[in-house]
């Protein structure tokens, strides 16, 4: 019997929720929980599901066409010109096909993108289980609202270090474009 499909994002939305209210704080800190940790992990999980499709749907591309082009290479219908033509420009074509994506996916870097938005979700849900659990570096407090104002800084200091990874790689990637892309410079006498 086939079960019907949760959306993992509802599903853990709904559960991180009725966890929250469940907790001893007063409403700001669930408040906090909601509107910041919570939106900042599900933000978090769904920029990471889009880039892992974007990043294998092309990769899935690339690995098709290199597979296909050397096939078509090798026929030959040496007595049928236009469809030697044909084979010519689908030969170009392909090829051009795998270059344009290779570049894309260079130039987005869905593959990078998809890892730091993973590892991001993943350091957010694993701080708030320890929260939750009051482990980790929550252990030596005695409930969650003593817990709270580390757990904070903990959220903060992970978005921050995203944001500063998304910044350096967004100037890193402007650097390269530009290097790339500007005209030789001509020796000086």
């Amino acid at each position: 019997m086939n079960k019907p499909k949760v959306d993992y994002n509802n599903k853990l939305q709904s559960d991180f929720e009725g966890m929250i209210e469940r907790l001893d704080l007063e409403q700001s800190g669930k408040d906090y929980l909601k509107l910041r940790w919570l939106e900042q992990v599900l933000w978090m999980e769904g920029k990471s599901n889009k880039m892992r499709d974007r990043h294998q749907s092309g990769r899935k591309w690339t690995i098709v066409l290199s597979a296909i082009l050397p096939i078509i290479v090798l026929l030959n219908f040496n007595e049928d010109k236009i469809f030697e033509r044909g084979i010519k420009v689908a030969t170009v074509a392909i090829s051009s096909a795998i270059a344009i994506g290779t570049a894309l996916e260079e130039f987005h870097q869905y593959g990078k993108r998809w890892y730091s938005y993973r590892r991001a979700s993943e350091l957010l849900k694993t701080q708030g289980w320890q929260f939750f659990q009051l482990s980790g570096a929550y252990r030596t407090y005695e409930n969650h609202r003593q817990a709270l104002p580390i757990f904070s800084e903990q959220v903060e200091s992970i978005i921050q270090r995203d944001v500063e990874v998304y910044v350096t790689e967004g100037m890193q990637q402007i650097v390269q474009s530009e290097e790339t892309t500007s005209p030789a410079q001509l020796p000086s006498e």
